[in-house]
């Protein structure tokens, strides 16, 4: 009569004995998920601050090139004609203020980008107020084919566009004069036509794009604001 209870307790045992190795194995598995989500956020942690620090310096070298002997640079959010000092995850243009040693505004600095032939092309420009012109660029982050689409950035007569580039406002302040529009290479007659590197005409369009596009938005908003800029680099 004890058979069955006996048969029955060696099935249980047999089943425990065969589901403690998945337990154990979950376990195991949810403890290195875990320990590795924990290694995550604290490796994401130690090199942010490097990381930002980095990006802080680059875009600080990149003022210098696009707004020549500025020595100094300050940065605002413009935001509802006016500006404000700027914060992180603020919404709205972040401009960098170019001062020389005595506090005398050089230049604005603004970001943009457009698509390019492999991807987005992101740069910085500076814009020159008492030219009305944009005075360099500086690509900031592009993924163009090398050899040709990345000449962008190294090509002499490319960047040689951008010495005064007429970013000139209509009487009405509202927009450019002329649009800035990239062109064939060696068609460029006016000041405002961006001549196109042969062989990287998608990479040039994309430049060219990505100015016009930011200095018909930003440029109107900026303008006023001009006096203000000074004032503050004193």
């Amino acid at each position: 009569m004890n058979q069955p209870s006996d048969t029955a307790n060696a099935g249980d045992k047999a089943m425990a004995g065969s589901t403690t190795p998945s337990t154990a194995m979950i376990l195991v598995l949810t403890g290195i998920a875990m320990l590795s989500g924990l290694l995550v956020v604290l490796t994401d942690q130690f090199t942010r601050p490097f990381i930002e620090e980095n990006q802080r310096l680059a875009i600080e070298a990149a003022v210098n090139k696009v707004i020549p002997g500025s020595v100094t640079h300050k940065q605002f959010l413009l935001t509802h004609g006016k500006l404000e000092p700027a914060r992180k995850g603020a919404d709205g243009p972040i401009i960098h203020a170019g001062y020389d040693a005595k506090g005398r505004l050089l230049g604005i600095a603004a970001e943009t980008g457009a698509q390019g032939y492999a991807g987005m092309i992101y740069l910085l420009y500076g814009y020159d107020p008492t030219c009305e012109c944009i005075r360099g660029i500086k690509v900031l982050k592009m993924a163009e084919t090398p050899g040709l689409g990345d000449r962008i950035m190294s090509d002499p007569d490319f960047q040689a566009n951008f010495k005064a580039l007429d970013a000139r406002l209509d009487a009405r302040q509202t927009a450019l004069i002329h649009p800035i529009l990239t062109v064939k290479h060696g068609s460029k007659s006016e000041a405002w036509e961006i001549d196109a590197i042969s062989g990287a005409t998608i990479s040039s369009k994309a430049v060219g794009k990505a100015l016009n596009r930011s200095a018909q938005m930003l440029l109107p908003k900026l303008k006023p604001l001009i006096p203000e800029l000074e004032e503050l680099g004193k």
